[in-house]
């Protein structure tokens, strides 16, 4: 066989530097890759990073706005608190006004229905108490006799027209009681209030003549005309020398007679206080009038007429007026003796509650019989 066609035969050589290219390409292709997860997982952590700072942020304003509404919760709560505690106790105060209100419908009921069981004579009765009730309240504490008669003649008249012979013992006692009080003297206090305001007004008029002053009895002078008539009686310059000199002592020198008690002297000071001093103790004779107080009333009188007299000139014609006065209102008696006019009311209610009880009964009575005939119809 030719050389030439073995040799033709045989592979053709393969280059060593394309082999190696060939091999080198897998590497790049791997290295791009793991280039790009870099970058991705870069990528990633970079925005993992700003969810975090965000949730960061987020988690810190969420506590301060928990914080925020922890401290309003806290103020509204007090708040509310508050609130309920005024609303229960408004609750509780609208309940005891209900309570109330229902008690008083219920007494109002109870009051109409025995109203409406009354009859003629029970409201007269009904009358009559509350005029007794009038006339003790006008004679115990008033003390105002005229009133407490007028009263009890009124519940008289009032007890004559009911048609209830259960009365007559009350209107015994009524008699008797009208006739006690028509045997006192009555009072007129308002009188006697107007005329110790008549007194104050004219201490209040009163001026400084009404005093006693230097004119008072007992007190004189040394120029008197005795004197005047010796002094003429002397002729010449000496009889005028002695003249001035005793007009000189007679400035000087006061003469006093100690046989006529004397009275002091007053200030005007001293003047305003004796009117006040009268005032208040004519002011103290109209509490007492009001109150009928007898003792109160004799002791301020004797008060003002011994000041009076110690005071002022009883030739006075002012002060001579308001001591007849205030000796015709010392003999008035502010306190009489009163009587006991209770006993009417005392029998009066007995009889009204005779009355009510027999009325219960009969009433009882007539639902009983009801009772039974509904039960005989059944």
């Amino acid at each position: 066989m030719p050389v030439t066609e073995s040799n033709a035969q045989l592979p053709a050589p393969i280059e060593k530097h394309q082999q190696a290219r060939q091999r080198l390409w897998p590497l790049w292709i791997v290295t791009l890759l793991a280039l790009a997860l870099a970058i991705a997982l870069a990528f990633w952590s970079w925005q993992q990073w700003n969810n975090y700072q965000s949730l960061q942020q987020s988690i810190t304003s969420l506590e301060s706005d928990t914080e925020q509404l922890d401290r309003m919760y806290g103020q509204t709560g007090s708040e509310q608190s508050q609130r309920l505690q005024a609303l229960e106790d408004k609750l509780s105060e609208q309940r005891e006004l209900i309570a109330t209100q229902q008690r008083q419908i219920d007494h109002n009921a109870r009051e109409l229905l025995e109203a409406g069981n009354r009859t003629r004579t029970d409201w007269l009765l009904a009358e009559a108490e509350y005029l007794l009730r009038i006339a003790n309240q006008r004679l115990m504490i008033e003390k105002d006799i005229r009133g407490a008669l007028a009263a009890l003649e009124s519940a008289d008249e009032v007890l004559a027209e009911s048609d209830d012979i259960g009365v007559y013992p009350v209107r015994q006692q009524l008699a008797k009681e009208i006739l006690a009080l028509k045997g006192l003297a009555d009072v007129d206090r308002t009188g006697l209030y107007l005329k110790l305001e008549a007194a104050i007004d004219s201490i209040h008029q009163l001026t400084e003549s009404a005093l006693v002053h230097d004119r008072a009895p007992g007190f004189f002078t040394g120029s008197d005309s005795g004197s005047q008539d010796n002094g003429d009686a002397e002729p010449g310059l000496v009889a005028e020398a002695w003249h001035e000199v005793k007009q000189t002592l007679s400035q000087v020198v006061v003469v006093r007679r100690m046989d006529e008690p004397v009275k002091p002297l007053l200030s005007p000071e001293q003047s305003a206080y004796a009117r006040l001093n009268l005032q208040l103790m004519l002011e103290e004779a109209e509490l007492a009038v009001l109150r009928g107080h007898q003792e109160l009333y004799s002791r301020a009188l004797t008060k003002a007429s011994n000041a009076i007299d110690n005071w002022y000139d009883s030739s006075n014609t002012r002060i001579t007026a308001l001591s007849k006065t205030l000796d015709e209102l010392s003999e008035k008696n502010v306190d009489p003796e009163l009587p006991d006019i209770s006993r009417s009311l005392e029998l009066l209610k007995s009889r009204l509650a005779g009355r009510l009880d027999n009325g219960d009964s009969e009433g009882n009575g007539q639902q009983n019989s009801a009772n039974s005939e509904q039960g005989d119809a059944s």
